[in-house]
């Protein structure tokens, strides 16, 4: 159980993973551009970044609840579509270094490589059930109190659904020319980053940055082993 999952009450942990799937999950994949994946018409529409992360929010919970390969929780395509759709929207280099700390200024561009490589594997293993929970939520945005023309900015959210209290989910975007890129998520208080990075140190401090991508390659080969055998 990562930290996260110790931040919130089991009665909410359900939930923890419907409204990470919707972008936590930013938290997902390592592929870094555009507007990749959206409709040209949503792609112009993203110079106000509450407005951008409203029609990325919806649109991902639809193609979510259209795709049945998703839903029964096929790694491949959940690793496909988070490329496409997701990722483009995410500065990852930046997640990454953010969730690193002082180790990544330690690294080489080689162990930088290994670190973004080895992270989006554990993102994606950590959310991939939560996408094939996404059901009947939806996105509601809260006032937003920065302004267009800001370097960063914090746009805030809730998800809801049917039954039970809304869930927190804000994200801290950056400008990269004309679009917003998300850098990090928070989830019922609880920073991605922020996360992440207390638990890198510890490793980083035992046993350096190469014993940092050494224990998430195990972790990450050992869940792949684990999915194999069931």
């Amino acid at each position: 159980m990562n930290v996260l999952q110790q931040q919130v009450s089991a009665t909410r942990r359900s939930w923890l993973r419907s409204a990470a799937a919707v972008l936590a999950a930013p938290i997902v994949a390592v592929a870094i551009g555009g507007a990749g994946g959206l409709s040209p018409a949503f792609a112009q529409s993203t110079a106000n970044p509450d407005k951008f992360i409203e029609g990325l929010t919806r649109q991902i919970l639809d193609q979510i609840r259209g795709d049945k390969e998703i839903q029964s929780g096929n790694p491949r395509r959940i690793s496909e579509f988070v490329d496409a759709t997701i990722m483009p929207n995410v500065n990852f280099e930046r997640m990454t270094s953010l969730a690193v700390g002082r180790g990544w200024r330690q690294a080489n561009p080689e162990q930088q490589k290994r670190l973004m490589s080895e992270f989006r594997v554990v993102l994606l293993r950590t959310y991939s059930s939560a996408l094939a929970a996404v059901k009947d939520q939806q996105v509601r945005m809260k006032p937003f109190r920065g302004s267009a023309s800001d370097p960063e900015v914090v746009v805030r959210s809730e998800i809801v659904q049917a039954r039970g209290e809304p869930i927190q989910l804000d994200y801290r975007l950056e400008k990269a020319g004309e679009a917003w890129k998300i850098y990090d998520v928070n989830v019922l208080g609880v920073w991605l980053v922020e996360t992440y990075r207390n638990q890198f140190s510890q490793e980083i401090n035992a046993s350096g940055v190469d014993g940092l991508i050494k224990s998430l390659s195990d972790k990450n080969k050992s869940f792949e082993e684990a999915a194999k055998k069931s």
